[in-house]
């Protein structure tokens, strides 16, 4: 199942170049990643740049979805949170559903949803305007980005091998998050910088 998603070397590169006709933006795995704006769920101005010399992960979230579910319910979405927090990355959720659509949430409901499943990001973008899901070209929930400590985007995709919504098959799965993490903090290129995302669609605006 994994070599159906899993791309490495010159292939991963080229397949992970996506043109954003609405932006006129590119984003590369290789290249610098769209530096943003957005406000979070305790009201707090977060961007990209003041984050510069740390790691940053992006997690496309959405509490309806069971493979967004899947990750919350078993906890490896919270472990993963505190392990790589706790090793000084940056972890930011990204909420990009709109107003009236599925997954859409306030504020105050996201904020009631992090204390009731105890998860640690350290913090929640609220996007309901899609910008910077169109910024990252972001397609499922979840989906994941991982941006080095000089802005440069080094993973794309999946979370991991086991695109199903099924709990039980977090146990055994490769965490291509923390692949990629370990890899660079010890200096390493990123063996699988792309893989094929899956989950539920991004509840972009009409």
């Amino acid at each position: 199942m994994a070599s159906l998603f899993r791309l490495s070397g010159f292939a991963a590169l080229a397949a992970a170049t996506v043109s954003l006709p609405t932006t006129g933006q590119t984003v590369r795995v290789g290249a610098s990643a769209p530096a943003f704006t957005a406000s979070d769920s305790r009201s707090q101005t977060q961007t990209l740049e003041q984050y510069r010399g740390k790691f940053v992960v992006l997690e496309w979230h959405n509490q309806g979805c069971p493979y967004t579910r899947k990750h919350y319910v078993s906890g490896n979405m919270q472990a993963l949170q505190k392990e790589w927090t706790a090793k000084g990355v940056v972890w930011f959720t990204v909420i990009s559903s709109a107003p009236g659509q599925q997954g859409y949430v306030t504020p105050d409901e996201e904020n009631a949803y992090l204390t009731k499943v105890h998860a640690v990001p350290s913090a929640v973008l609220m996007d309901p305007q899609a910008k910077l899901a169109r910024m990252y070209n972001a397609k499922t929930t979840p989906e994941m980005f991982v941006i080095d400590p000089q802005g440069k985007l080094i993973y794309a995709g999946a979370i991991d091998d086991r695109p199903t919504p099924d709990p039980k098959d977090v146990h055994g799965a490769d965490n291509y998050v923390s692949d990629a993490l370990n890899e660079a903090m010890l200096g390493k290129a990123v063996t699988t910088p792309y893989t094929r995302p899956y989950g539920c669609s991004v509840k972009y605006p009409d």
